[in-house]
């Protein structure tokens, strides 16, 4: 059973910030601030302090205990979201300034609202910016290859999609592009289709981006083979059976191409904007739920329970993934173990995992 994530206000005994603030995963504190109120309410921000190194003097009174819903990070904002049905969704946004009269930097958390986010008046702003140059892989498969001007491109056989995002980790996102008639192949295909599209999910970042509008799809002189009701239910399956899969009618070969773009140069901005160490620290610690997971925890889950033995030890699962950290294969094993999918035992001076079941 994974461990609850709980949002905790107390009194403290502190004349400038009489609320301490704690976010916990099981015994372990993933955050841990000195507050001015218990909400920001009218305020919109408060001002908060880290409580690391401080002392505070008892005595403390529990005020508020409240389940986790989500924590996500976006730039150097950290999001939560609380499972209540008013005054649920706040952000931390962390700031490192520089001193104005000497050297070094100092920290600023400011503790804000979603009616706060919503009511201030600022020019308009996103949360990414693309500054450097995209590195773009296409498929070698791909005849009539979009364009993406000023990015570097590279020719090679993706294992899926046909246009990959590529950073110095690896590939970060994938595309797979459909023309109306590759959809309309793939809907004769459904269980391969639906194989490809599992493979393309595991990836963080995955999109599948289709040059034509949904109503094509509901055109009879344009589907010639399908009915309507046919071709929009298969669509409804897709999107049913990949969640976490972004879908998107671009309406032509243009705009497919400008979205694909647009889609790697956020993702690369994201990915290149360097968190505040603690907003890191915390979605890191939290994790995601099983279910939207992709990428490395993805291909480690499924292959533990296709390629392994019943009972295996670290060395196996090593063995399987070289290119994959010792921290993040423990990870992943820790993880499932909180699933309850695996079962660890002590024999000698090893571990053993036992596979109980896949969720």
């Amino acid at each position: 059973m994974a461990m609850t994530t709980v949002y905790v206000i107390k009194k403290v005994n502190n004349p400038k910030f009489p609320y301490r603030l704690t976010i916990r995963r099981g015994e372990k504190t993933l955050l841990a601030l000195m507050v001015q109120d218990r909400w920001p309410g009218q305020k919109g921000n408060i001002f908060c302090i880290r409580e690391e190194g401080r002392k505070l003097e008892p005595p403390e009174e529990e005020l508020e205990r409240v389940p986790v819903l989500a924590i996500h990070r976006y730039g150097q904002r950290l999001s939560i979201v609380l499972d209540r049905a008013k005054n649920k969704r706040c952000d931390f946004l962390f700031l490192t300034k520089r001193y104005k009269t000497k050297e070094g930097e100092y920290e600023q958390i400011f503790w804000r609202t979603q009616k706060a986010l919503t009511e201030r008046k600022t020019r308009f702003k996103l949360t990414t910016y693309h500054l450097g140059t995209l590195n773009i892989v296409v498929d070698s498969a791909e005849k009539y290859a979009w364009r993406f001007p000023g990015a570097i491109i590279e020719k090679m056989q993706l294992p899926v999609g046909d246009y990959a995002l590529k950073h110095k980790s690896g590939i970060i996102a994938v595309i797979e592009r459909k023309t109306f008639d590759n959809l309309l192949a793939e809907f004769g295909r459904m269980a391969v289709f639906h194989q490809q599209l599992g493979e393309l999910s595991t990836y963080k970042h995955a999109a599948v981006v289709i040059e034509a509008n949904y109503s094509d799809f509901l055109n009879p002189t344009k589907l010639r083979f399908y009915k309507p009701s046919f071709a929009v239910k298969a669509i409804g399956e897709i999107y049913a059976l990949h969640p976490g899969l972004t879908v998107f009618f671009a309406g032509n070969r243009k705009l497919a191409n400008e979205w694909a773009h647009r889609f790697f140069e956020a993702v690369d901005a994201h990915e290149m904007d360097k968190p505040n160490e603690k907003v890191a620290e915390v979605v890191a610690e939290y994790g995601l739920p099983a279910a939207s997971k992709g990428g490395t925890y993805m291909e480690m889950k499924e292959k533990i329970f296709s390629l392994l033995p019943r009972e295996f030890t670290f060395l196996h699962v090593k063995g399987k993934f070289p290119h994959v950290s010792e921290t993040r294969i423990r990870k992943v094993l820790g993880e499932l173990e909180e699933e309850g999918v695996l079962k660890r035992q002590r024999r000698g001076r090893q571990n053993i995992w036992q596979v109980k079941g896949l969720n």
